[in-house]
């Protein structure tokens, strides 16, 4: 089956992921979290887009967590999502978490 974007999905531990890339920064993230970086770590965090009391759509991103601050600093919580291509509806469903979510750090990597 030729997929859209050539992404791999893979599984790994009994997990599946939509990229070889994807698999490779969730490792990353694991390893964070067992060197006490980050904490709270969550795949596929959903938030319900809400503009005026009306939901205009779902995101789902990649991962949720919570960045440990550096000493005096509030710890971070942060959303990342792993993208190879930018799609239009992609762009818009961020631009849009990103304004309805201020509190949060929203990551592209």
């Amino acid at each position: 089956m030729k997929r859209k974007y050539r992404n791999q999905p893979v599984v790994i531990d009994g997990v599946r992921f939509a990229s070889k890339a994807e698999a490779k920064r969730d490792g990353e993230l694991q390893l964070l979290v067992r060197a006490g970086q980050i904490r709270d770590l969550k795949r596929q965090p959903r938030y319900d887009l809400i503009v005026k009391g009306t939901k205009v759509c779902t995101y789902v991103g990649d991962w949720f967590y919570i960045e440990k601050g550096e000493p005096g600093y509030p710890n971070t919580a942060v959303v990342e999502d792993r993208k190879g291509v930018l799609t239009p509806a992609f762009k818009i469903k961020w631009a849009l978490a990103k304004a309805l979510h201020p509190e949060i750090e929203w990551r592209l990597s």
